[in-house]
């Protein structure tokens, strides 16, 4: 459990550094720009194999009964979700009605969760993840001041996200007994 712990605070602490220390961020980046995103990146990947072997090799226990409707309304917030998040990175207009939406996603992903898992280990997950993108939202927010809405794109882009977000709905329920030990189906 210690190395699942870990990583779930390695993950959330280097994520927070850039809105809630960028002092820290900006000192760090004197090793130049390359090193700097090269040992942020080798420290997120640690941090996803700390989690991943650390539930692997953690034994969870009970926590609470989830409701029967939790798993029907997880996997609807999980095709939201994953739309949402990859709205985050592309020109669409959801960036227009949602100042994060790849965050949101993220949030929408571990209330679902949630409601579809009461085991220690993934009430640990989910509940850092949410917490971790609620926080974020926050913090990003007080860093960048007031938001500034995107231009309009054209309509067609916003079907972008909705294709690669059921793509990858479709693969994520293909892989996800590999990847989390769970079949969804």
């Amino acid at each position: 459990m210690t190395m699942f712990v870990l990583g779930l605070a390695l993950w959330s602490v280097v994520h927070l550094m850039p809105s809630v220390a960028p002092g820290l961020r900006g000192r760090l980046m004197s090793i130049g720009e390359g090193p700097y995103k090269g040992l942020y990146a080798l420290t997120i990947v640690g941090s996803l194999l700390l989690i991943i072997f650390g539930w692997r090799a953690a034994e969870p226990s009970f926590v609470y009964t989830e409701p029967e409707w939790g798993r029907i309304v997880n996997m609807a917030t999980m095709l939201v979700g994953l739309i949402l998040f990859m709205s985050g990175r592309l020109p669409t207009n959801i960036k227009r009605y949602l100042r994060h939406p790849q965050l949101t996603g993220v949030a929408l992903w571990a209330v679902g969760h949630l409601l579809a898992n009461g085991d220690s280990l993934s009430v640990l997950l989910f509940g850092v993840m949410g917490v971790w993108a609620l926080v974020s939202m926050v913090t990003i927010n007080r860093r960048d001041g007031a938001w500034v809405k995107p231009d309009p794109v054209p309509v067609g882009r916003d079907l972008v996200p909705v294709i690669i977000g059921v793509v990858l709905y479709a693969i994520l329920g293909w892989v996800h007994p590999y990847i989390a030990g769970i079949s969804i189906y």
